[in-house]
């Protein structure tokens, strides 16, 4: 998404801000003063008569955001330079306009936002909304951006909540606008029982990482090019550069380091009273900066590290590169689920295909046991047919044998009768012959049925392959079915690992933390012994100097000047329990006191010699 694209959907909210009676066109009038505001802004010179020459040819009347759109391109987004002007004047103008007429809230109902809150959550709108018109967003970045808003403000992001609004929202399915965006988030659900305070640290976090390409904030001890002294400063780190300022507030900027694919990190050893440092390498310079722990030095250094990397790749926002990745995301996922649905869709046209050719099956089943059974019937009725007439024939070749064997005498006067009968065998011949012929029908029926149970045994073949076709689909569906199980049973098993490894860590740092508390006491236990130490000394010195006085003429000398010949003052301290000093002048300062009483000591060995041996010394 450019800038371009950017700077047009603010002013969209602007021009449909002055369309009042909502039919897509502005007054030129009005549309001069959004236009000359814009050139304020934007930082560039105004033409008052640019818009009279681009719309001569028009009258008077209202412009719509289809002709104005030229005018706007040529005269105004195209002398635009970027880095010239500030983009939250441009948002703040489109806002002061749209906001009049669409964000209409209850001022005195506790849950409403601030201003500058609608106004935040506004220009995040705009940046994670669809770069079509109207703006929508869809619920999975409404979901995102909210859950980047409980991160900030350490709480748990409630889905229930959220699937509840968007099954009561009637254009859940295409997204919502930013009113009803504003609306749901003055409805007081997400941040029910929160001070209004973290709700605005929080939202103004979201909208510094967002929209202000912010990849992290922090204090972190920083040590100087000259001075070599450590100051902390209120780093922050962008995309292009790292800047540096003396608090939070980022008024005084300090310094500017611009990052490029020739910068590096790496971590250094604790040094200098300075624990989990690392270091910036540009071409020119290396900066040394100290984090309060290591997670936060991971973290400064992963959040450099993917700045670099942006810078490499010519990218200049990490949440504009991010958004591209989830839109992506979500179109697969919607060719998945469309590739899903077809494969549905086409697996119950296979199902019903199939349930017709069973159904068809059974029908020819059933044709075929009526045929049977017509056949069986019709075979049945022929026999019945064929004993009767042979039945016939036999009782009347008996009757004419009968007739005759007695009528012999009676031929001529039966001649008649003969010939009559003679016709009747020929009819009856006749009648046999087309018996022969209904046998042979009968038998071209019978092959007809068997070409038609080839064809049946035929189709049963076919549906048979079909059958173990779909077989195979669902047995591959399952096995990829199996298959994604087992790799979130993997994914899970993974996490789980992490989390023991996480909390072994946690225990280890606490272990680490312990013992150098424990450390600190010992050390602080060896300072007091040391003291107590350097004090008798002292204490011994200031017994010895007293009864080292000079023996004088005609006293006794002591008997116990042996003893004090034979007592040494120790010249040196414990070695067990010396401390090294953290700069050079300390150590030059210790190296003088100790010289210092190795010569006392010294010089009380030798007066308690010369004592012994009943010399005088002369003060």
């Amino acid at each position: 998404m450019d800038l371009r694209s950017e700077l047009l959907k603010s002013i969209w909210y602007g021009f449909t801000a002055l369309d009042l009676e909502k039919s897509g066109k502005v007054s030129k009038s009005q549309l001069k003063v959004l236009s000359h505001n814009l050139c304020t802004v934007l930082c560039i010179p105004h033409d008052p008569v640019a818009l009279e020459d681009h719309f001569r040819d028009d009258d008077d009347g209202p412009v719509s955001s289809q002709g104005y759109m030229p005018y706007l391109n040529k005269y105004i987004l195209d002398k635009v330079i970027e880095g010239s002007f500030t983009k939250e004047n441009v948002d703040e103008l489109c806002w002061t306009l749209t906001a009049k007429k669409n964000y209409q809230t209850d001022k005195t109902s506790s849950t409403v936002l601030p201003e500058r809150d609608a106004f935040r959550l506004w220009c995040l709108f705009n940046f994670l909304s669809e770069d079509k018109y109207p703006l929508v967003m869809v619920p999975d970045e409404v979901e995102y951006l909210l859950k980047k808003i409980c991160m900030s403000m350490s709480i748990e992001f409630n889905c229930v909540e959220l699937e509840d609004f968007f099954s009561q929202n009637s254009v859940q399915q295409t997204g919502i606008t930013v009113w009803v965006f504003l609306e749901m988030m003055n409805s007081g659900k997400l941040t029910r029982g929160i001070d209004k305070s973290i709700t605005s640290m929080a939202i103004e976090e979201v909208y510094r990482e967002i929209v202000g390409d912010v990849l992290k904030e922090g204090y972190l001890w920083k040590k100087g090019q000259l001075r070599r002294n450590w100051k902390e400063r209120w780093f922050t780190l962008r995309p292009s550069s790292l800047s540096y300022y003396t608090g939070e507030d980022r008024k005084d900027c300090q310094g500017n380091i611009v990052l490029d694919g020739n910068c590096c990190v790496e971590v250094l050893p604790d040094r200098d009273g300075k624990r989990c440092m690392f270091c910036l390498k540009t071409l020119s310079k290396t900066y040394e900066m100290s984090a309060s722990d290591t997670k936060q030095r991971q973290e400064w250094t992963t959040a450099i590290q993917t700045a670099i990397r942006l810078h490499v790749e010519g990218k200049t926002s990490l949440h504009k590169d991010l958004k591209l990745k989830r839109r992506e995301q979500r179109e697969q996922r919607d060719k998945r689920c469309h590739a899903k649905e077809e494969e549905l869709q086409r697996l119950r046209a296979l199902q019903e295909e199939r349930e017709r050719g069973l159904v068809e099956l059974d029908l020819l089943k059933e044709a075929q046991k009526q045929a049977q059974a017509l056949l069986e019937q019709d075979e049945q009725r022929r026999r019945q047919q064929h004993e009767q007439m042979q039945r016939a024939l036999e009782v009347q070749l008996k009757e004419a044998e009968e007739a005759r064997v007695s009528m012999q005498a009676e031929m001529v006067l039966k001649e008649e009768e003969a010939e009559r009968q003679r016709k009747r065998i020929q009819e009856l011949e006749e009648m046999q012959k087309r018996l022969e012929e209904a046998l042979q029908l009968e038998i071209k029926a019978r092959r007809d049925e068997e070409v038609f149970r080839y064809a049946q045994a035929g189709l049963l073949a076919e549906e048979e392959e079909k059958m173990k076709a779909l077989m195979c689909l669902q047995e591959e569906q399952e096995e990829y079915i199996l298959k994604t199980q087992r790799e979130k049973q993997e994914l899970r098993q993974e996490m789980e690992v992490k989390s023991r490894s996480l909390d072994e860590a946690q225990r280890q740092l606490e272990e680490v933390r312990a013992n150098r508390h424990k450390v600190d006491q010992d050390v602080v236990a060896a300072q007091r012994k040391l003291r107590q130490a350097s004090t008798n000394v002292k204490h011994w010195n200031v017994q010895m100097n007293r009864l080292m006085r000079p023996i004088g003429p005609g006293e006794k000398r002591p008997s116990l000047g042996s003893s004090f010949a034979s007592f040494q003052i120790p010249t040196q301290r414990d070695p067990g329990l010396r401390i090294r000093r953290k700069s050079g002048s300390e150590d030059q300062d210790e190296e003088s006191k100790e010289n210092v009483d190795n010569s006392a000591g010294c010089d009380l060995e030798k007066r308690q010699s010369h004592a012994s041996n009943g010399d005088m010394d002369i003060p």
